[in-house]
């Protein structure tokens, strides 16, 4: 019997950049990944997967290295962006989608009123 398949990167809420640059890491060093699309209602997101086995250890290192120099090249850039300014705050966000925020604080007046209505029925 075969080994299990081996999973190199989750697509789900990976941008196309960080999986364009995964495919190129693994063609670069010479490891052959193939990806299964994600489903038609969205219950599997797809994935970038190793066709050997073997190849595992030194995917799993190069991946640990992309990933901490790509967390700390994103975190440069958003601390470069918030001294530049160009990082919304709550207020930017408001202004931008009003009916998105008032939908989102009528979401939460219900999530807490469907909270607190047991225990005001138990206190009464």
């Amino acid at each position: 019997m075969g080994a299990m398949p081996k999973l190199l990167l989750n697509l789900r809420h990976v941008d196309d950049d960080e999986a364009e640059e995964v495919r190129a890491l693994m063609r670069d060093a010479g490891i052959e990944v193939y990806e299964t699309p994600a489903s038609a209602f969205g219950i599997s997101v797809g994935g970038i997967w190793l066709r050997h086995d073997e190849d595992h250890p030194r995917a799993r290192a190069l991946m640990d290295e992309y990933q901490a120099a790509r967390r700390d090249r994103v975190r440069r850039e958003f601390a470069q962006a918030r001294r530049e300014g160009r990082v919304p705050g709550v207020l930017d966000v408001v202004r931008a989608n009003p009916l998105q925020a008032l939908l989102v604080v009528v979401g939460i007046a219900i999530a807490l009123g469907m909270v607190a209505l047991p225990v005001l029925l138990i206190l009464r």
